[in-house]
């Protein structure tokens, strides 16, 4: 249970207010550059900034059970598929297979954490990927059917994990979502979108930069949660918030909690208190 006063400051920069709702891919594209990252279809029962919370503009928004006939889940979703034609932000799974929006500013972050360069690709990626990832390069771009059929790596599932390889690499992300004839995505190389930043910082710096941009939206971290909304490793998630100490931007009053050193003027400038 977080302090009343913490759920209102996230309420404010996490966009779980009626008044603050999004509803057009240019709110979404200025709410994922605000927050840094933030997930796609994720609801309240999980922490962190959320493009379905923010679109449904409430703090207990739910994802139904049968998410197509649900116009807030529907409406997400054909959100995130503009978002991803656009291209303004990165889109893909990421850690543990989460579906993940990041801000340019934040991809270096994460790719010094996750991205795997070209001169590691035959040691960590598996021979379906690698295969996938050769066609690519040739072709550039292609829809999941061409890209099985070409790649020989036919069966779904043996696809499926090799594509979701290449996008937790930060290599493959979809460019576009295609419902005409059949529902496909298209898939395309990373660094035609963002070239610019695929270039990892140094490790230690990524988790501090990580664990910031959660915190200045969070307002309070508690033992756990940075792990669990970005797929860091616990010690790793502590690293990065005990950076964010010694620097003076947060203050940790026990062991695993972590909150901003001018919390109180950011609850008051956005009504927390």
């Amino acid at each position: 249970m977080l302090p009343p006063e913490i759920e209102e400051y996230r309420d404010h920069t996490w966009q779980r207010d009626p008044t603050l709702r999004i509803e057009t891919a240019q709110q979404a594209e200025a709410f994922i550059e605000r927050v840094g990252f933030c997930s796609t279809l994720t609801d309240s029962r999980r922490p962190g900034p959320s493009l379905y919370v923010a679109f449904c503009g409430r703090r207990d928004a739910v994802m139904p059970r049968n998410v197509q006939k649900d116009p807030e889940a529907s409406g997400t979703w054909l959100l995130k598929d503009e978002l991803v034609q656009r291209g303004r932000a990165w889109y893909g799974k990421l850690a543990r297979g989460k579906a993940m929006f990041l801000a340019p500013r934040l991809i270096p972050h994460f790719f010094a954490l996750w991205g795997v360069s070209k001169r590691e690709e035959k040691r960590l990626l598996s021979k379906d990927a690698q295969a996938i990832l050769k066609v690519l390069r040739k072709e550039w771009e292609m829809a999941t059917a061409d890209l099985r059929e070409e790649s020989g790596v036919r069966d779904r599932k043996r696809f499926s994990r090799a594509i979701d390889e290449l996008q937790a690499a930060m290599i493959v992300i979809p460019s576009e979502v295609v419902y005409v004839p059949k529902f496909t995505y298209i898939w395309t190389l990373a660094e035609g979108r963002f070239a610019e930043h695929l270039v990892a910082k140094k490790t230690d710096n990524a988790l501090r930069e990580i664990a910031r941009c959660f915190l200045r939206g969070a307002g309070m971290t508690v033992p756990g949660e940075l792990a669990k909304v970005t797929g860091l490793s616990r010690p790793d998630a502590g690293k990065g918030n005990r950076a964010l100490v010694a620097e003076g931007f947060a203050v940790s009053p026990s062991t695993g909690t972590y909150l901003l050193a001018d919390l109180e003027a950011r609850l008051q400038e956005t009504g927390g208190y």
